[in-house]
């Protein structure tokens, strides 16, 4: 189908769903995925519509998901329609006030409160029966994708075989931390573009569509080592133990704080690693170079992190081998 036809398509279909025949359509936002979000105004309210087009996105899992967290009291948007065949969901607008540009020194402490009481809602109140698991095998496919993607592709280095080592003890240390802490639902993707200042419910919660089952830490590190917005180790530390300690007390872990503070490490390590190669992907595969500016962020977190630890310390070495005095924000020509 036409960019055109979808376009008269997704048109069709909300002026259908909200019986206005003369209401119009403008760009929201684009997705990293394949998914676009559209806005229009009808009966004083203001919309958005999803469009997943079939056979690159399933909005069976949104739907799912959304539900889910709604019942547990979380505000995602409401649903007005959706048609799964067609891939057309019709939601409540949260507005654009996102948290990024939103948070500040000043302002942190605040926005970022009742997100961890949103994680803390989420583990315990939502259910993560029935969704795929994060385990081994897709941790370890998505620690690939750096080795493939920011190595080779972004930076030219090809790893040889001793190179390998120091990869894979990195890896295997991760994987360890990861199966040593309780598994939850986990959000996946819970960090200050996926997350809206609302007037009621804070916060709005969005892009949800890939919770699996996983490691208790990690939508703590996606939100308190967020690839867009860096804040000093001290203020990490104290809302990390913070919520440690509501943890404790909700039963969902008997980490101390040693012990948790090192779980948070290593899975962030798995998400920035991970990160790396998918920001180079979506510069390279997707055409969407404007995420290669976010890998110096990505990559601090990496090496200040990773040295930290002595099983992540041989590969930091060779990865700041492998970029030398290379700007990691430039593209790499073919």
């Amino acid at each position: 189908m036409s960019s055109t036809d979808r376009a008269d398509q997704r048109l069709a279909w909300t002026r259908q769903a909200l019986s206005d025949p003369t209401l119009e359509l403008e760009v929201a936002s684009a997705d990293a995925s394949f998914r676009s979000y559209w806005r229009t105004s009808s009966g004083g309210s203001s919309w958005i519509v999803m469009d997943a087009p079939p056979g690159r996105e399933d909005i069976g899992p949104w739907l799912d998901i959304g539900a889910r967290l709604a019942q547990a009291g979380l505000h995602t948007p409401a649903v007005r329609a959706s048609d799964v065949e067609q891939g057309f969901v019709l939601m409540e607008d949260l507005g654009d006030r996102l948290y990024l540009p939103e948070l500040d020194a000043g302002s942190a402490d605040a926005l970022y409160a009742p997100a961890i009481d949103a994680i803390l809602s989420m583990q315990t109140q939502v259910s993560p029966e029935g969704l795929p698991a994060f385990d081994e095998p897709w941790m370890v496919m998505e620690l690939e994708l750096m080795p493939e993607w920011f190595l080779r592709r972004h930076l030219g280095f090809l790893p040889e075989c001793e190179d390998w080592d120091p990869i894979e003890s990195a890896f295997r240390a991760i994987l360890n931390a990861a199966h040593a802490q309780p598994q939850c639902f986990m959000h996946r993707d819970f960090h200050s573009r996926n997350l809206l200042v609302v007037a009621d419910n804070m916060p709005g919660v969005i892009d949800f569509q890939g919770a699996m089952r996983g490691p208790l830490a990690y939508d703590l590190a996606s939100l308190l080592r967020d690839c867009y917005i860096a804040w000093p180790a001290e203020r990490v530390a104290a809302w990390c133990e913070d919520y440690r300690r509501r943890a404790v007390a909700l039963g969902l872990t008997d980490a101390g704080q040693d012990e948790f503070a090192r779980w948070f490490d290593m899975v962030g390590l798995q998400r920035h690693i991970k990160v790396l190669g998918i920001f180079c992907r979506l510069a390279y595969r997707d055409g969407k170079p404007g995420y290669l500016a976010d890998l110096p962020l990505v990559w601090q977190y990496v090496r200040d992190v990773g040295n930290r630890h002595q099983e992540i310390r041989p590969m930091i070495g060779l990865l700041e081998r492998a970029i030398g005095g290379l700007d990691v924000t430039r593209p790499r020509g073919d």
